[in-house]
């Protein structure tokens, strides 16, 4: 069996999405940390949401990686 050909093409808009999510789902833990009264689901929902601070600065740099790479074509 042959390997699939590395297509890149669409890598920016596929972590743009993921970037796009990773930000909802923080809203969306906001919104629960602002509504609820327990203080280990308030301190989990802290936590995930410092995960996914970091997730974003990768996705972020990853992002600018991949349109440097498109703009030079792909090339090295």
């Amino acid at each position: 069996m042959k390997p699939n050909p590395d297509d890149r093409s669409d890598n920016v808009e596929k972590i743009q999405e993921h970037i796009d999510e990773t930000i909802r789902n923080m809203e969306a833990a906001e919104d629960m940390i602002d509504r609820t009264d327990n203080r280990k689901t308030k301190e989990d929902l802290i936590a995930k949401n410092e995960r996914r601070e970091e997730a974003l600065k990768g996705f972020r740099k990853e992002i600018k990686e991949e349109a440097d790479a498109r703009e030079n074509n792909y090339q090295d």
